[in-house]
């Protein structure tokens, strides 16, 4: 451990020293960052770097925080233009990127809170017995470990409102069914984030359709919702997980480092690697005297409160319809409000039944903080390195290589916009941020209601789940990782080659469809969506005779 040790911060070093040497290039050829002046590396390719280098520390020394600081320090340096005393500023105080801005933020704020919450209410379904005994039920049901996963997908699938909640409390519930089963937390965190923004960016009612909704420019002759429910069937990267996902686990097929760990959770080991970012002493609690419905009614109540809870924020309850009350829900807030509601219910409930007393729950906000402290930290931290990112102009950066290619690559468009919303929302680790970017450039390259502008705005939607689902600084990819309990850099290094197989069908499915569509102009284009999923089935079909089966 100690060589470990120290062959990681011999890595943070040299790629430290490398980017503070291309700083240190930039600031002596150019003027530095006067005060209301854009940084000499704004929207050029050095906007990137901060992303890149804290993505390649982190896959490489396994050792996130350090890797995600490394990336920002090196951004508000290029910010600074080398101003050291600016650099500090704009990493702590700057009003749009910096560390402690952040934390006041009310959004980030309301996400930290309703985490906070939901790991006390993990506690309290732990101690109560409820988790032990939906544990021993689902046991009965659920024999075999295809079963947990199918289960886990099933829920995964149930729950498509809003993504980050989806992982939290699914993981929540099925991690003792798949622990018992044998599935490895890495396994069970892929299939949490392939079941979280895959679903709810084909999902109608739910936080990501609002937000496609109002990316589309408002002086473009397009309704909003229409157009994300024509982006559905065109979305290959959503459908073509979502294949890829139920034909792995039913073929009992796993590649690349998935493979070893599966294979070392069916021999009892379900971490592989030595890292335990998570305190599991709460969830071995079992007398055998708690009941199924010390667990069932907290998550009823959740998912309950929380759907009404986002609703209510858009104004369903002073008579909105629900398809604007989702389009204007304030999600953070909404989560919040449900999960609160949620732990107050379950003190009556608890309370009533003398499952605990009063010391032991309030002593589960305490602990359930201090289960969630690791994914907080994470998350702070990859807040800050996408607000320096922004500050360095990455946006622009890509809005003018996207304009730049439109003009000659006219039928190419579908799977150029795919591959480059790829790219930005694995930089940035924001599918929102991606989209909301590119949806005004496709709407101005592509006349209103032709079919080529509803293929391009689902690949750009398509590209940003991937890379969103790809990235390790992504708010989804580390909320799946706190909700398996898995160790985040195993989580990020076990699910890239499943997602980047789809990402490299799918770019032949968008090529395919730009064609036929520039072509023809017609919904003939749609084809393109059974050739991609046949193309992933092909290859689960050829990985299995193959012999690389798991189990």
């Amino acid at each position: 451990m100690k060589e470990k040790g120290k062959k990681s911060g011999k890595w943070i070093a040299a790629v430290t020293a490398l980017a503070l040497a291309v700083i240190g290039i930039v600031t002596v050829f150019v003027p530095g960052t006067a005060e209301g002046e854009s940084p000499a590396a704004y929207a050029t390719v050095l906007s990137l770097l901060p992303p890149v280098v804290a993505i390649t520390l982190a896959l490489i020394t396994k050792e996130v925080y350090s890797a995600l600081f490394v990336g920002i320090v090196v951004g508000a340096m290029l910010f600074a233009g080398g101003n050291g005393e600016l650099a500090i500023n704009t990493l702590l105080y700057h009003e749009s990127a910096g560390l402690v801005t952040n934390l006041t933020d009310i959004s980030h704020a309301s996400v930290l809170v309703f985490v906070t919450l939901l790991g006390t209410l993990v506690v309290l379904m732990n101690k109560s017995g409820g988790a032990a005994a939906f544990g021993r039920w689902a046991r009965r049901r659920i024999k075999t470990r295809v079963g947990a996963q199918l289960a886990t997908i099933l829920m995964g699938i149930l729950i498509f409102v809003d993504d980050g909640f989806n992982c939290m409390t699914v993981g929540s519930v099925m991690r003792p069914i798949t622990d018992a089963h044998r599935v490895s937390r890495a396994k069970l965190a892929y299939l949490l984030d392939s079941t979280a923004a895959p679903v709810c960016i084909i999902a109608p009612i739910s936080c990501w359709a609002a937000a496609v909704t109002y990316a589309v420019p408002a002086d473009m002759d397009i309704n909003g919702f229409q157009m994300f429910i024509n982006t559905i069937p065109y979305n290959l990267y959503a459908l073509g997980t979502l294949a890829m996902l139920i034909l792995l686990t039913v073929s009992r097929v796993d590649f690349g480092p998935m493979k070893l760990h599966e294979q070392n959770a069916m021999r009892g080991d379900l971490f592989t690697t030595g890292e335990r970012p998570y305190d599991e002493s709460d969830e071995t609690e079992d007398d055998g005297s708690g009941r199924i419905s010390n667990l069932a009614i907290p998550v009823i109540v959740l998912i309950v409160s929380c759907i009404l809870g986002i609703a209510y924020t858009g104004g369903l309850f002073s008579g909105a319809d629900i398809v604007t009350a989702f389009a204007e829900a304030d999600s953070a807030r909404g989560l919040v409000m449900g999960s609160l509601i949620t732990v107050i219910v379950t003190f009556c409930l608890y309370m009533a039944r003398g499952v605990m007393n009063l010391k032991d729950y309030m002593g589960s906000f305490a602990a359930g903080f201090r289960s969630m402290c690791a994914p907080m930290i994470i998350l702070i931290l990859s807040w800050n390195l996408s607000g320096v990112t922004g500050l360095l102009g990455a946006a622009d950066f890509i809005h003018g290589v996207v304009e730049g290619a439109a003009a000659s690559l006219m039928m190419f468009i579908p799977a150029i916009i795919f591959v480059i919303s790829v790219f930005l929302a694995f930089s940035t680790g924001t599918s929102w941020g991606t989209f909301t970017i590119l949806i005004p450039i496709v709407c101005a390259v592509f006349p209103a209601g032709s079919e080529m502008l509803t293929i391009s705005i689902s690949a750009c939607l398509a590209g940003a789940v991937c890379g969103d689902h790809c990235s390790p600084i992504s708010d989804t990819t580390i909320m799946s990782s706190a909700g398996a309990h898995s160790d985040h850099i195993n989580h990020v290094s076990t699910q890239i080659p499943y997602a980047m197989t789809v990402a490299g069908l799918c770019t032949v499915g968008y090529l395919t469809a730009g064609i036929i569509g520039y072509q023809s102009g017609s919904a003939l284009a749609m084809i393109a969506t059974p050739i991609t999923l046949a193309l992933i089935a092909a290859l689960v079909l050829i990985l299995g005779k193959k012999g690389t089966e798991a189990a």
